[in-house]
């Protein structure tokens, strides 16, 4: 018996290139010649096994076709992976005054801070006698100088520049269930990011004003089309979305307007993605249909109407397939939107050349296009969330037929069961992938679904390309309708029910709720369907998980140049430092320890530590006790804070406060009495220190274990510790090294005091302050101190019981494309 090889052949093909996206490191290009040649050779067999007339050989072509398939996946995302690597700044150039010439490429990102930019090179002059060999593209800032200097000159695409630049090696914070950076800049072919040195010996210089080409031609446009949209709508507050509608450029849309849509679940609305591109190309399909159909009166300049040259469902497709293109090309080629556009194409050539088969295999070959397009596109929730929700509509439809034309009433119930199925069917992989589940989203994509794709997006790009006063007409009537809609969905977010959260399930707690679901969705007729809410009871009942009692456990967050860490006990939670600023309104309290804590099930803080004011230190503090319940919050800070303030209830640090966590002991030891009436200390001298250590048990005894957190504190605090606890009040097995390992902290005295087992440097990678100071890393070596560096290990986990174990998130979750040789020494 037959059976069509083409669905299994493209799902290994995409298991192929999936499982080189689970690699810690690239095989050699020569190496993947032995798997080419496999497969290869397996296609030939599968081919010659077609023609037998042995009685296993089609099952036996099948498996030949479909390892074949398995291995050509591996081998071309395994040979695209390397090129892109291949394309890497050196590390011999990072950290030095390099002079390029290139153009800009794509929209520019403005921020109070600067411009951000992507910068095609096309020269680099010689440094030192050497000529630099640099990534084809960059991506930079220019940062606005300081009060009186010159502004940042406006930068659109298409320009060439000369500019001075420092550029780095691709690196980014690396924590479990967080943003991974160098994964982006791999997708995006960026071989280094930097900035734009402001020079006096070499000013940048502009040395024309647009280069030739269609792509730059292409970006001026988008870009001209947002300072339309921005003119027509002067201190619009949702003129952000009406860009990222038209253009695909999401930079502008306000950081409230995120928190409402993601907790309405209708994030995938501002993204132009499958459902607008499907819009589009329906809308020109249907009026190019509608006018072949009738094109008779034409037939005064042709000798035949226009379908009998080509089929009115030809021309049709014809027309949606260009007009997502010109959708596409106007979104900036964009990763969703190429998805989207490569699932249209499929269809749109299948249609054509008469060869649309399954609507699975249709689905399978648009995967495997995707991903012969863009490997690193099953890496993102995008990705997974567009096919599940086509297949699970897919799935929901089987067994019912089409009639005629349905009534209003039956095509609102069709609307309102295909919701049905793609809400229901993609929450375990929405809880597998956001740790959350938006309960309102039904009702808000009812809403928003029908005002977006049939009133917002088409006024929109009326407004785009109408001349004045007309487009501001059409995109005042597109922006009042967006806020009529929004005013309602802000509504609904704000209900305490808005959001179910939960830990991330593990692997077998999503297959049940998966098995589930597609029983609750099985056609009627199929028996127990009502048993799949057994599979999702699991999920319903997971919590977070805890260390033991008399155990804690605590997570260094890598979070750039700043200090923040989760310490846990068997029932409760504190967080020491919050990390630094990242921008105007990000921070990492923001994008790094909410994410983490929402990915565990951590709804709740008991206590929040911030060791004193410095931003590195308290710059997330704010977006943690805006987003979460905090028991207490302790500090150095004065009680007109605005930190202080926030807090429901605030305590300030002071020697010789203890508590008591479930068997573990939390014993403040600095700041001493008289420290804070001292005007002349500095915050960093206000540090508060906390001793953790199992109850009872200091580390000469029965072999418990504790840690040392010192914040930011100097040679004179560390000598004010000595002499107010001695050895025995100062010993720990772990301690984070004072002020990151800065010159002026670390005396050999204080750490021959604390005698650690393990040291761990919370740092950013190449830091302007060169932490850790070179002569105080070899300190720490010298007297037998293993060291843990973040910007070199990424998040570290400890676990405190009568031993310590630690895990580093970059050796744990080693991938090829992330950094995992040793920082080099910075030149000062």
């Amino acid at each position: 018996m037959y059976c069509n090889p083409t669905l299994p052949a493209l799902l290994a093909f995409a298991a192929g290139i999936a499982s080189v996206q689970t690699l810690a490191a690239l095989p050699a290009p020569a190496l993947c010649l032995l798997p080419a040649s496999i497969a290869a050779m397996l296609g030939i067999a599968a081919r010659r096994l077609q023609s037998s007339s042995f009685e296993m050989a089609p099952p036996v072509s099948m498996a030949c076709i479909v390892m074949s398939a398995a291995l050509a996946g591996f081998v071309w995302a395994a040979l695209f992976a390397q090129h892109r690597l291949r394309d890497r700044l050196g590390p011999e150039w990072e950290g030095r005054n390099i002079s390029v010439v290139g153009t800009v490429a794509g929209l520019a990102a403005y921020s109070l801070r600067g411009t951000r930019f992507l910068f095609e090179v096309e020269d680099a002059s010689p440094w030192e006698g050497a000529r630099p060999r640099l990534p084809a593209r960059l991506s930079l800032a220019w940062y606005a100088g300081r009060k009186g200097a010159a502004p940042v000159p406006p930068i659109a695409p298409g320009q060439r520049w000369r500019f001075t630049v420092r550029l780095t090696r691709p690196h980014g914070n690396a924590n479990p269930d967080g943003f991974d950076y160098e994964l982006h800049l791999l997708e995006r072919g960026i071989g280094a990011t930097g900035y734009v040195r402001m020079d006096a010996a070499a000013p940048a210089r502009l040395l024309q004003a647009s280069v030739p080409g269609l792509s730059n031609a292409l970006q001026r446009m988008r870009d001209g089309l947002r300072r339309k949209i921005l003119a027509a709508l002067p201190n619009a507050p949702h003129a952000g979305v009406i860009v990222a509608l038209v253009i695909g450029e999401q930079g502008g849309i306000r950081k409230a307007d995120w928190n409402v849509f993601r907790r309405a679940g209708v994030s995938h609305l501002v993204a132009i993605s499958g459902l607008h591109i499907m819009m589009v190309a329906g809308l020109f399909g249907r009026l190019t249909l509608a006018s072949w159909r009738r094109s008779f009166w034409l037939m005064r300049w042709l000798p035949m109407p226009l379908p009998l040259y080509l089929p009115a469902q030809k021309a049709a497709m014809l027309a949606a397939a260009l007009a997502a293109v010109a959708y596409v090309a106007l979104a900036g080629f964009g990763i969703p939107a190429q998805r989207a556009l490569t699932m249209l194409t499929v269809v749109a050539l299948g249609f054509w050349l008469g060869r649309l088969s399954s609507a699975p295999q249709v689905l399978a070959i648009a995967l495997a296009a995707v991903l012969l397009w863009d490997p690193w596109a099953l890496l993102r929730p995008g990705f997974h969330l567009s096919f599940a929700a086509v297949g699970m509509i897919l799935y929901a439809g089987i067994g019912r037929t089409r009639g005629p034309a349905p009534s209003f009433f039956a095509a609102f119930i069709s609307g309102a069961r295909t919701q049905w199925a793609v809400s229901a069917g993609l929450l375990p992989l929405t809880i597998l992938l956001f740790a959350q589940y938006s309960l309102i989203s039904p009702l808000a994509n009812a809403i928003a679904i029908p005002m977006v794709t049939l009133l917002v997006v088409p006024l929109a790009l009326l407004g785009a390309v109408l001349p004045a006063p007309l487009a501001g007409f059409a995109l005042g009537f597109a922006h009042a309708s967006f806020s009529w809609m929004f005013y309602w969905l802000d509504w609904l977010a704000a209900l305490p029910i808005a959001v179910w959260r939960t830990p991330l399930p593990g692997w077998p707690l999503f297959l049940a709720a998966s098995v589930g679901t597609l029983l609750l969705l099985a056609p009627r007729g199929w028996p127990l369907r009502w048993a799949g809410l057994f599979g999702w009871m699991p999920l319903l009942l997971n919590t977070a998980a805890h260390p033991a009692a008399g155990t804690f456990q605590v997570t260094a967050f890598d979070v750039g140049q700043g200090m923040a860490l989760l310490v846990e006990t068997a029932r409760h939670r504190m967080i020491y430092d919050t990390g630094p600023p990242y921008g105007p309104h990000a921070d990492a309290g923001e994008r790094v320890i909410l994410p983490y804590l929402q990915a565990r099930g951590i709804d709740r803080l008991d206590a929040l530590l911030v060791s004193h004011g410095d931003s590195d230190h308290a710059g997330g503090a704010l977006s943690l006790l805006h987003a979460l319940p905090v028991s207490v919050v302790y500090s150095s800070l004065p009680q007109r804070h605005r930190i202080a303030q926030a807090a429901h209830r605030h305590r300030r640090c002071q020697g010789g406060q203890h508590w008591e966590w479930d068997g573990i002991d939390f014993d403040m030891l600095y700041p001493l009495p008289g420290v804070y009436g001292d005007a002349k200390l500095s915050a960093n001298a206000h540090s508060c220190v906390l001793r953790i250590s199992v109850k009872n048990s200091a580390k000469t005894k029965a072999g418990g274990q504790s840690m040392l957190l010192p914040g930011d504190i100097g040679a004179v605090q560390e000598r004010q510790l000595l002499a107010a606890y001695g050895l025995a009040g100062l010993r720990a097995t772990v301690l984070l090294a004072p002020h990151h390992g800065s010159k002026t902290s670390s005396s050999r005295a204080f750490l021959r005091a604390v005698d650690p087992q393990l040291a761990i440097f919370q740092v950013g990678y190449r830091n302007r302050f060169h932490h850790p100071q070179q002569a105080v890393y070899r300190r720490y070596r010298d007297l037998g101190i293993e060291r843990l560096r973040t910007d070199e290990k990424g998040a570290i986990t400890l676990q405190f019981s009568t031993t310590v174990h630690f895990q580093a998130y970059r050796q744990q979750h080693a991938r090829y494309w992330r950094a995992a040789e040793p920082v080099a020494p910075m030149d000062p």
